[in-house]
Order: C-alpha cells, then sequence, then structure tokens
C-alpha cells in the first residue's frame, strides 16, 4: 500500500495548535527592520514582560530561519520561539524532500501557514505572536521586507517593516525620515544604524514594554547576500552611544 509521504515537517512530526490553557504568558516587543545599501538591518529590544512584569531583559528575538531568511518576533515569547522552530526545521525538511531549496513564496506560505493556524489561540487571548521577515531572493538578487496581520495574511514593504506594541508610536517616523533624507536603500549601514537605534529608544520612552539600551546594547543582525551575521559590536556600540548622548 502506498502512503504519500507528509505535505510538511508540521505534518510528519504531528503539530498542533492547540491553546494551552494558561493566561500568562511572556510576551516581547519591539522589533524594527531598514533596508540599506547593502541588505537590511534588523534591530530589537530586549525586553520580555508577563504583564507588568518584567520577566527578562536579554531576550533574543531576531531568529534566522536559513542564510537568507530571518524572523524578528512580538508578542508571545514562548510560542514564537517553537513556531520558527517548526518553521527552521520545516525548510531544511523541503530541501530534503525535493533536493533544492524551498523559494520565497513556499517561505512565505509556510509561515502564513503557521499563523493561520494558531488563530484559534490567539482569538483565545494566548499565544498571539506577529513576526516580520527579511529575505534574500537569490534568484532576482532582490532583498524582500514582509510583515503579516494574525490570520497570516503577508504584505510587503520595500525600505522597512515593524512590529509589537512600542512600533505603533514609531510608524510614521519611519516614513517621515524616508520623505525627508535618501531612500533607505541608498543610505550606509552607520547611517541606517543610527537612525534606527534612534527609533528604538523613542519607542523605549513612549512603551512600557520596550526595553531601553542604557544597560543592556540591543539585539542587531543583518542580511547581506553573503547571510546572515551581527553587527559588528563595536559599531554598535559606538551608534549607542551617539543616540544616548542625543
Amino acid at each position: 500500500m502506498n502512503v504519500a509521504p507528509p505535505r510538511s515537517f508540521a505534518d510528519l512530526v504531528g503539530f498542533e495548535f492547540k491553546p494551552s490553557g494558561h493566561h500568562k504568558e511572556t510576551h516581547g516587543t519591539t522589533v524594527v527592520m531598514l533596508r540599506y545599501r547593502d541588505g537590511i538591518l534588523i534591530l530589537a529590544d530586549r525586553r520580555a514582560t508577563m504583564g507588568n512584569l518584567i520577566m527578562f531583559d536579554q531576550a533574543e528575538k531576531i531568529l534566522p530561519l536559513d542564510d537568507r531568511t530571518v524572523v524578528a518576533i512580538s508578542g508571545s515569547f514562548a510560542r514564537s520561539i517553537e513556531v520558527c522552530r517548526l518553521l527552521k526545521h520545516s525548510f531544511k525538511y523541503y530541501r530534503r524532500m525535493h533536493l533544492q531549496p524551498i523559494s520565497l513564496a513556499g517561505k512565505l506560505q509556510e509561515i502564513s501557514r503557521a499563523l493561520s493556524n494558531n488563530l484559534p489561540m490567539a482569538m483565545n487571548g494566548i499565544g498571539l505572536f506577529l513576526p516580520i521577515l527579511a529575505a534574500y531572493d537569490p534568484p532576482a538578487d532582490q532583498f524582500h521586507l514582509f510583515f503579516f496581520d494574525s490570520a497570516g495574511a503577508s504584505f510587503q514593504n520595500t525600505e522597512f517593516a515593524c512590529a509589537g506594541s512600542g512600533s505603533e508610536r514609531i510608524r510614521g517616523i519611519f516614513d517621515y525620515v524616508q520623505r525627508t533624507s535618501k531612500p533607505w536603500d541608498q543610505r550606509p549601514l552607520k547611517e541606517v544604524l543610527l537612525e534606527g537605534l534612534r527609533m528604538l529608544d523613542i519607542a523605549a520612552d513612549l512603551d512600557s514594554a520596550t526595553g531601553g539600551f542604557a544597560k543592556i546594547l540591543p539585539a542587531a543582525q543583518v542580511l547581506e547576500r553573503t547571510g546572515v551575521r551581527a553587527v559588528d559590536p563595536k559599531m554598535l556600540q559606538e551608534a549607542v552611544d551617539i543616540v544616548l548622548a542625543d
């Protein structure tokens, strides 16, 4: 008897999207992605909260899914980590099954499917998370930025993306900077890093769930044609010092 292979890694392992029944969970904000001349900059504060409690100040919210795709997470921290691990294995599973990497459209479909399947939990008030995605598409030699809604719909932006409660306070600043300065994709990393840190600092001032970086440096990575890497610590520290001095 022939048995059809699982359609995805989630089907293979029997991953289910069911409410845990626990109403208290740790949340994380704020995450920002900005286009620059050679790729995409990803920034995230390090704070994780549970209600009015600060649970952790060294949370990692930037998660590479492969060397061409990076997700930054906001919302339910545990659930987002769980789903991102599933997605990472799902991309590997596809490559081994089909002997070729999954396309960008396929990656978007998997992420949208995960968010859609998670919707019952979100409607119950738990497990809600919203990622933003930075991707490089080698066949087209193009960088892409995407954000999502809780039902799984994806939306593309060519210059920036942000998520989390702090992002609501700074969303309009991106457009203002873009209209009053050079386009983001024409600016060097050092310049874009300063702008991104300033916006993250404003979000921390206006949103209690967003952590500042006077004590702990924010998470900062870049996606370039050669892959994903951390921002040079010296460059990051120098930029943080300038922003805090301002």
